[in-house]
């Protein structure tokens, strides 16, 4: 299975991200999140968008990798990436710098990943958080104590929470309905759903 890392120009993140570059085969950054690279001292093996962004001193120093120009405007940089990554068949990606700064771009990203999700697993992640994007089940592992929520981004049908310290049996949930702040209990957790799109927020 291969993994990408794609680096965003939203926060800038800091030396604990090369834990994450470690893990994957491929680090990608788009535009402006190669200034994000150079801050967490990373190397990208390619930076890719309509390049209006990535700063000069990143330009130099980055100077021997790939700078990938997508001419195409009527999308965003997360998308260009997005569309590569899925293009050279990669099966999972670890988005960072896709919160903070702006907040449209902030609230955009979470909903732009959607169509990309039949193509490609998506996880966001930060210092200490992560946030999946979900339109089916998933049963995963997380530290007994620490938080999550589910935010759903459309109508979500039948949803049932084990695991956790407030559960839900087959219940549905309309755009504005959010689970904040619930605990993690059990060794397995697990989030079940018929239909729908939602957000997993998970602490480290």
């Amino acid at each position: 299975m291969s993994k990408a890392l794609l680096i965003c120009n939203g926060e800038k993140p800091k030396k604990w991200l090369k834990k994450w570059a470690q893990k994957v085969d491929f680090v990608l950054a788009a535009d402006g999140g190669a200034d994000g690279a150079l801050t967490a001292g990373i190397m990208p093996d390619a930076v890719i968008g309509d390049l209006d962004s990535a700063s000069s001193r990143a330009r130099q120093t980055f100077k021997n990798i790939p700078f990938i120009h997508v001419k195409r405007q009527d999308n965003t940089d997360l998308e260009k990436a997005l569309d590569w990554l899925t293009l050279q068949q990669f099966d999972e990606c670890f988005i960072v710098g896709a919160t903070g700064g702006r907040l449209d771009f902030t609230l955009g990203n979470f909903l732009s990943v959607l169509p990309y999700l039949s193509k490609i697993k998506i996880t966001f992640i930060g210092e200490n958080w992560r946030i999946f994007p979900l339109t089916k089940s998933f049963v995963f592992s997380a530290r007994k104590g620490a938080r999550m929520s589910i935010i759903p981004l459309t109508s979500c049908q039948n949803i049932t929470l084990k695991g956790v310290k407030y559960r839900l049996n087959g219940v549905e949930w309309q755009l504005g309905q959010t689970g904040i702040s619930n605990v993690i209990t059990a060794q397995k957790t697990e989030v079940l759903f018929e239909s729908g799109y939602m957000l997993l927020y998970l602490e480290d």
